[in-house]
């Protein structure tokens, strides 16, 4: 009997150590390796995109208007809109989001709109982009995050994250799954901790400000935009170290250093047992519960149609009202001069209109991408790592935030986000141009 117990034991662990290995290296293999097919090198997600994109355009288009039609009418049907203020503003967007959609496909509007960096490009660029790349890039994630890789390299980061970060040992996989996964899925895991008492105040807001960045997916969307996709690797990885340098400065600083910090005591690592043995334990013991891959893709699947119905809408909206007051009004270069001095002083070509146009990130993260997107190189570069590092905005992550039980205040929010944008600049741009020297760039 103890031998068919040893035999069923050893049985599982060979199954979940091929889980883990096998499941992780696709994960790899999809999101930082390129491969060159029809003598173009990029990555397989961003292949897929492009074929369906080229191949099947009027099918793109229909799921983009049936995603945004779901968008729009989901808040008046389950009633979210009376939740608060914010609520209802973003509903009023996303139905205006699906009438500006349907007005482009029909040609209906003023004849401004549809100047080739205005509509036209928001929704052949961005959105159709999108409601390709995120539900692909949602199933192609779970073989990165859904079989044990998180829960390892959450273990091995525990002994960095409260002397760089002043975060417990667990937020480690809440950090990595806020960064890799997106802001919504982020964000839900940290308002849990923080409900449950496992985060203290201080602890939610820095993780939820700092790390619930977009998904990796969408970051596909900026490079592809920005014509980075060649430097893949490079601009992920940078995007990563300038994104948790950033963060480690403004949890040192007014108003998230100044949050309550209390929180429950953290567990040790077993008697006898190494880091690197606790972490294989915790990537074996995910791997060995996670449930099938059809079932795991069909969840986040699920999910990442949810968040591209949630996203289409609002960002068209919020888009083309950002790009017009970037066009026609001196709102973003009010902000930018706060920008001002940073970008002239580190020599970036244009810098005026480079730090306005980084200020409309504000507004929306993709709005700097597409005010920029024939810049010099290196501005395309700092521009990819600054609309993502800065994690806040208002068309989507802000609302998603004060949605949650974290008790944030929008004053304070204003505040990191200026924080973060300046010191992504500081921390970008000789990176660039570091790059560049290198001939990476």
């Amino acid at each position: 009997m103890s031998e068919e117990l040893a035999m069923g034991s050893t049985v599982v662990k060979g199954h979940a150590l091929a889980r883990l290995l096998g499941f992780s290296l696709i994960g790899i293999v999809l999101f930082f390796v390129p491969v060159e097919l029809a003598g173009r090198s990029t990555l397989l997600l961003d292949h897929a995109a492009t074929l369906l994109q080229t191949h099947a355009r009027p099918l793109v288009i229909g799921a983009a208007l049936l995603f945004m039609l779901y968008g729009a009418i989901a808040p008046w049907c389950n009633g979210s809109w009376r939740q608060d203020s914010t609520r209802l503003l973003f509903s009023v967007f996303k139905v205006l989001g699906l009438l500006i959609g349907i007005s482009y496909l029909f040609g209906v509007g003023p004849a401004f709109i549809y100047q080739p960096d205005m509509l036209p490009f928001l929704f052949e660029k961005l959105v159709l982009s999108l409601t390709v790349i995120v539900p692909l890039g949602a199933l192609a994630l779970v073989f990165l995050i859904g079989f044990g890789l998180l829960e390892l390299i959450g273990v091995l980061m525990q002994p960095v994250m409260r002397p760089l970060w002043r975060t417990p040992g667990k937020s480690a996989i809440d950090a990595v799954a806020s960064f890799a996964g997106s802001y919504s899925v982020g964000l839900l895991i940290t308002d849990r901790m923080y409900r449950e008492g496992h985060y203290s105040l201080r602890d939610a807001a820095i993780i939820a400000t700092g790390f619930s960045t977009v998904s990796v997916p969408f970051l596909v969307v900026v490079a592809r935009t920005l014509d980075l996709m060649d430097q893949w690797n490079l601009y992920f990885w940078s995007t990563l170290l300038v994104t948790f340098l950033v963060t480690s400065v403004t949890a040192r600083l007014y108003p998230l250093a100044s949050l309550p910090s209390q929180r429950l005591p953290e567990p040790e690592l077993e008697q006898g047992e190494s880091r690197i043995g606790s972490a294989w334990r915790a990537g074996l013991t995910q791997a060995a519960c996670a449930p099938s891959l059809g079932r795991a893709l069909w969840g986040t699947f699920v999910d990442g149609l949810r968040m591209t119905s949630a996203i289409l809408p609002s960002i068209l909206a919020v888009g083309l009202m950002g790009l017009l007051a970037a066009k026609y009004t001196p709102l973003f270069d009010a902000i930018g001069l706060l920008f001002y001095p940073v970008t002239w002083l580190f020599g970036l070509e244009q810098p005026m209109q480079v730090a306005s146009a980084l200020a409309s990130g504000l507004a929306e993260m993709f709005l700097p991408v597409m005010l920029l997107k024939d810049a010099d190189q290196v501005v395309r570069f700092v521009t990819a790592i600054v609309s993502v590092s800065s994690v806040l905005f208002f068309s989507a992550s802000i609302p998603c935030m004060l949605a949650t039980r974290i008790p944030l205040r929008l004053r304070d929010l204003l505040l990191v986000w200026l924080q973060r944008s300046l010191l992504s600049l500081v921390f970008s741009i000789p990176l660039a141009h570091l790059a560049q020297f290198l001939g990476w760039l």
